[in-house]
């Protein structure tokens, strides 16, 4: 078990290396945050296989180890966030008196 944790810490960082690398505009969490979080979710999701499977099979312990990775560290990704990618309407600055009048109803 000792080893295929040590292959689940490798997989989480792989996995954080990969996010980081692949996609860093899109990524606004510190890279401790999204490295941290790859890393637990790699241990967490290869403890889990490993003890569900009796340990028969560390090859799918590793795979699903892989993808608890993968799954958790994208919840982190931003795209709308990511610098070029955010649609135009969100940046316009507020104008001085260009709010609407409160609407009010007609009478009856």
């Amino acid at each position: 078990m000792l080893i295929e944790s040590l292959v689940f810490a490798l997989v989480g960082l792989v996995a954080a290396a990969i996010a980081l690398l692949g996609l860093p505009a899109y990524f606004r969490a510190s890279r401790l945050t999204v490295a941290g979080t790859a890393l637990a979710a790699a241990l967490l999701g290869g403890v889990v296989a490993h003890f569900c499977l009796n340990g028969r099979y560390p090859v799918v312990a590793v795979a699903f180890s892989a993808l608890a990775a993968g799954v958790f560290t994208s919840l982190l990704a931003r795209p709308d966030l990511a610098a070029g990618l955010a649609p135009a309407h969100r940046h316009h600055p507020h104008r001085a008196g260009a709010h609407r009048a409160p609407r009010r109803h007609r009478p009856a």
